[in-house]
């Protein structure tokens, strides 16, 4: 198990205990995290589990994909650190990551 950190975006943290194997969007939408919608269910078929990784576990956590690149074109203020959380695989590596929700999904 790692303890995962979702930061809304007006600040309020919320640290949930994520299941090894389960991806960062699977924890939040069981865990009720608000600003993850995950509309197609994780497929990497949407950009509404779309995240920011802190910039300390940006390397641990890795870059996307080009699917999921080309996912992310279509989400709501994307940055260098953007993520679709149903990409982001949970490993005892993560215990401590610290996720960012956006102020809106597009």
């Amino acid at each position: 198990m790692a303890k995962i950190n979702f930061v809304d975006h007006s600040g309020e943290t919320r640290t949930i205990e994520a299941e090894t194997g389960s991806t960062v969007m699977e924890v939040a939408i069981r865990n009720s995290i608000p600003g993850i919608e995950a509309e197609c269910g994780g497929a990497c078929a949407c950009a509404t589990c779309h995240v920011y990784v802190d910039e300390a576990w940006r390397e641990k956590v890795g870059a996307p994909t080009p699917m999921e690149e080309d996912m992310l074109d279509f989400g709501y203020d994307i940055k260098p650190n953007s993520r679709l959380s149903c990409q982001i695989k949970i490993t005892d590596a993560l215990d401590g990551l610290v996720i960012m929700t956006p102020e809106r999904q597009a």
